[in-house]
């Protein structure tokens, strides 16, 4: 924690109550910062010490906590609010543009010290929390460069943006009357992939790329650097849950086969042929969807009906889908000679096609209520435009958007870890609300 070693001899948080900067005073206490600033304090060795670098330090904190979206308007906010600038650590000086400018480059500089107390802090909310990390989701956010496309990237002057490129999303369905939807989301500037706790809507894992960049080869590092940095949560991790844009086979069988970690995970319809449903291996009259959903057809009159869905056999790797008219009790002329009059169900393999047949099978209530638990990434993201900034920044340049990302998420468990200690838990997601 960046605690200033020696305040003034009277200051205003002795003779008032602290009020909003009770926020400020959390984050500071709480944030594990010690390394960082040992680190900056060494590297500033002799020189000019005009400006203390835990000062400076906890005022970028500040920025953050009371969501200025500029360094001048934080600067102006230090102006005019002693009591925030004694929080700070400052006297009644405020530090010129230019020496935040050259601050913000050092901790740039110091990235992985910022990256340890992220990893330090999810270990922190493991302990705090058993059950964190238990459900995780997963999700690429879109964050737009400050700076506009130039012809002429080659030249890196801090106006234009030189490590941005376009990124494309594609959003389409069908509407219930069976017509088509598409929706194309085109943006300049960087993709931040995070896996949060799908509960507690907390950051587990994260990483900053150019906005063309891939999502699933990205879901793949995340899932060895969360095995790699925090073993704990991949063994207790049960479902991981995801959008369509991370529908691969690769990724699927990677949770399940190393993991053991259902996935949850919205299917493509990749079927070019214009078949809507595939027979079943070994069967005549068992057919299956594209999105797992099983049903046979009477021998006698070939009417269709869906099968009934009878849990997961984790032994067997198989999902059990039982006989329509035993499990509903509906008359079916042909079921003496249907293929499941034996045991009145049939069994499928995982392996069938890993796709598309999951431990949690898609046609099951579970996975539609599963499923669901997946906004809570965009409540994250939601937060992160709007209370930590990223709605309206000026942020160019891939080094200096995951330093910005990582202050906002590290802040984020920052808030969580000491809502929790001071016993304010209902408050934990919470930056704006008062303490």
């Amino acid at each position: 924690m960046a605690i200033i070693p020696q305040q003034r001899l009277f200051c205003y948080t002795e003779i008032e109550n602290l009020g909003d900067l009770e926020r400020l005073r959390l984050v500071i206490e709480y944030m594990p910062d010690e390394e960082l600033m040992k680190k900056l304090e060494r590297e500033r060795g002799k020189g000019r010490n005009d400006y203390e670098i835990r000062a400076m330090w906890n005022s970028i904190l500040a920025g953050i906590v009371y969501q200025h979206e500029t360094i001048e308007s934080l600067r102006r906010e230090l102006s005019r609010n002693g009591q925030l600038r004694a929080m700070c650590g400052f006297s009644n000086k405020v530090p010129p543009s230019w020496v935040y400018s050259r601050f913000l480059k050092k901790i740039m500089e110091n990235q992985e010290e910022i990256d340890k107390i992220f990893d330090y802090l999810v270990d922190q909310l493991k302990e705090l929390l058993p059950d964190y990390g238990k459900r995780l989701a997963i999700d690429g956010k879109e964050i737009e460069s400050f700076a506009k496309l130039h012809k002429n990237k080659k030249k890196r002057d801090g106006r234009r943006d030189v490590d941005a490129d376009f990124g494309r999303k594609v959003y389409q369905g069908e509407h219930e009357d069976g017509t088509l939807w598409k929706k194309i989301k085109n943006w300049f500037g960087y993709k931040l992939h995070l896996i949060v706790d799908a509960d507690y809507e907390l950051p587990v894992e994260f990483e900053v790329t150019k906005a063309s960049v891939h999502e699933v080869p990205v879901a793949h590092k995340l899932l060895r650097e969360v095995e790699e940095k925090h073993p704990e949560i991949i063994k207790d991790c049960e479902i991981f849950l995801a959008d369509r844009g991370y529908d691969d086979s690769k990724l699927i069988k990677k949770l399940w086969d190393d993991y053991k970690i259902k996935p949850v995970i919205d299917i493509r319809n990749m079927w070019r042929d214009g078949e809507k449903t595939k027979l079943l291996s070994n069967y005549d009259n068992i057919v299956y969807d594209y999105r797992g959903t099983v049903y046979c057809y009477c021998p006698e009159t070939a009417k269709r009906r869906q099968m009934a869905y009878g849990g997961f056999e984790k032994d067997r790797e198989t999902l059990k889908y039982r006989c329509p008219a035993v499990h509903y009790g509906i008359e079916c002329k042909g079921q003496k000679e249907c293929e499941c009059k034996v045991s009145n169900c049939i069994r499928i393999k995982l392996s069938e096609d890993r796709r598309i047949f999951t431990p949690i099978a898609r046609s099951s209530y579970r996975w539609e209520r599963e499923y669901k638990g997946r906004t809570a990434i965009e409540r994250v993201n939601s937060r992160l435009d709007v209370c930590y900034g990223f709605e309206r920044h000026t942020i160019r340049g891939l080094k200096k958007m995951k330093m910005r990302c990582s202050l906002a998420l590290i802040i984020m468990l920052t808030m969580a870890v000491d809502r929790i200690k001071e016993n304010q838990r209902d408050k934990m997601r919470s930056l704006v609300e008062p303490a």
